[in-house]
């Protein structure tokens, strides 16, 4: 039943068909880990390996169980894929520095072929001289710290129109979640498209709610075709290609709108404030010819914005306000924080930001919880290499548990309780330098857009301290809330947080 699961529940005539031919490559397929000396294994079923113990609904949870028994590094061979999962501190800091190089590429993922145009985007691309290229344009085009202060004004003016979208159903309450999430989306179609898609509903026309809840799923599920390379077919029998097909026309149309629209002469272009697709563009028409950029490309590199800028911004406030409502003696000591340094002011700046140390900490603690993606994008060696006297041959995928490594009581003191002053005479940060706080990974493959992602996060928290009082409805207490999480390649609470937001200011 456990290999039906993922497989997509086939007929019981397809499913003995599909069993037929695992079984027939199966014994025909050579072993290649002997000769190895590799990390510690469970026992392994015929086939599937041990993909039932992976996990399909929250896998950092059944890595983190796996890793309490078998040691922070550990072997799984998840179909016909050797995998490696890493969940201390100390083991990512080898991955991700001492053999940064060697785990510098990305494993073949089949959503991430379909959805981000053959894998042309930043977070999929293998290890090559073209990832190497767009990185570059990444950071030093687009995501350079100077282009993400120039976007000041529209983080600004989204907070402003978020704080009167929560004033407006007081006294009644508010799905804090959904309203987070237009945030989210307004900051970053505006910095990257030029133009925000929530007003007059275009938001919901669009569908962007459910495109991106699509896009999660997709990827971060269990693909037949990803642990059984040779059994690709099966996606057009499970359905799971039509899924692709489909989402990808969705997003493909949608970029095709805007970037008709960034070409049309007609369109008065600020040179000041260029969003990313113009700088793109830009880029494709005047680039110095050392790797030219076609549309796909760009279009690649824009659903990373828009899906991955999206969603970390979201999750993150959504788990940092779930904490500090559930957690009163730490949200007065944050809201204190903010009003010691605005006075009779109603509106946060981003100046104001360098002086709000205790909600940084919160910030932090939020990510050691909650990481956006509990675990990180998977790499693959790119060589043989010996951590801890294990061997991790070539073409071994290799999956990093942050969420775990953010509980290691070895490394926390009293890990599952949110705790900010843990940070406060702390140097542990999440900028990729400390391998205990992992929320955008470390080394080559760290995520670029922790400028903008981080900025979008602080500004927005400050505000909501600043601006409202933060109850829970009637009759409900911390204890009723469902903490649940929906599996995806990043995980979101499967429930809205419905609040009372009791404004400050009239």
């Amino acid at each position: 039943m456990a290999l039906l699961e993922y497989l997509g529940e086939p007929t019981l005539l397809f499913s003995v068909l599909i069993f037929v031919i695992f079984l027939k490559y199966f014994i025909f397929k050579k072993p290649t880990e002997k000769g190895f000396k590799l990390p510690p294994s469970p026992l392994k079923l015929p086939i599937i390996g041990n993909l039932h113990q992976f996990g399909t609904s929250n896998p950092h949870i059944s890595l983190r169980n796996l890793a309490q028994k078998y040691g922070p590094i550990f072997y799984l061979k998840l179909g016909h894929i050797p995998t490696v999962i890493v969940s201390s501190s100390k083991l990512a800091k080898e991955a991700f520095k001492t053999h940064d190089l060697a785990f510098a590429s990305r494993p073949r993922v089949i959503a991430a072929e379909y959805l981000f145009y053959k894998c042309t985007d930043m977070a999929f691309s293998p290890y090559g001289a073209y990832w190497r290229y767009i990185r570059k344009v990444c950071i030093l085009e687009v995501l350079s710290a100077k282009r993400v202060q120039s976007f000041s004004f529209v983080r600004e003016e989204e907070v402003a129109r978020l704080v009167r979208r929560l004033s407006q159903p007081y006294p009644g309450t508010v799905n804090m979640s959904k309203m987070l999430g237009l945030y989210a989306n307004d900051v970053l179609c505006r910095v990257a498209f030029g133009r925000d898609f929530s007003e007059g509903g275009d938001y919901d026309r669009q569908g962007f709610q459910e495109m991106l809840e699509e896009y999660q799923e997709l990827l971060g599920g269990l693909s037949v075709g990803d642990f059984f390379p040779s059994m690709e077919f099966v996606l057009s029998f499970t359905g799971m290609k039509s899924r692709l097909v489909n989402t990808r026309k969705r997003f493909d149309q949608l970029f095709d709108r805007i970037i008709a629209e960034h070409l049309d002469p007609k369109r008065v272009k600020d040179e000041t404030k260029l969003d990313v697709v113009d700088v793109l563009l830009d880029i494709q028409r005047n680039g110095s010819g050392e790797m030219p950029l076609t549309t796909d490309n760009v279009k690649a590199l824009i659903l990373d914005m828009f899906a991955a800028g999206t969603d970390t911004t979201f999750i993150t406030l959504d788990w940092a306000m779930t904490e500090l409502i559930i957690n009163p003696k730490v949200l007065k000591r944050a809201q204190a924080e903010v009003q010691s340094v605005l006075g009779e002011r109603k509106v946060v700046v981003e100046s104001d930001l360098p002086q709000l140390n205790y909600m940084k900490a919160v910030i932090k603690e939020t990510f050691r919880l909650h990481p956006p993606a509990p675990v990180l994008v998977p790499r693959e060696s790119l060589e043989h290499v010996t951590i801890e006297g294990y061997d991790i041959p070539a073409k071994t995928r290799i999956f990093v548990n942050a969420w775990a490594i953010g509980r290691d009581p070895e490394t926390w003191e009293d890990p599952e309780t949110f705790k900010p002053e843990r940070f406060l005479n702390s140097t542990i940060d999440f900028k990729g330098q400390d391998y205990e706080l992992l929320p955008f990974g470390a080394g080559r493959r760290i995520c670029p857009a922790i400028t903008f992602g981080i900025a979008s996060v602080e500004i927005a928290l400050a505000q909501l301290l600043h601006s409202f009082d933060w109850e829970l409805p009637p009759g409900v207490t911390a204890k009723d809330l469902d903490m649940t999480e929906v599996f995806g390649i990043t995980m979101h609470r499967k429930f809205g947080l419905e609040v009372l937001a009791k404004p400050r200011f009239h």
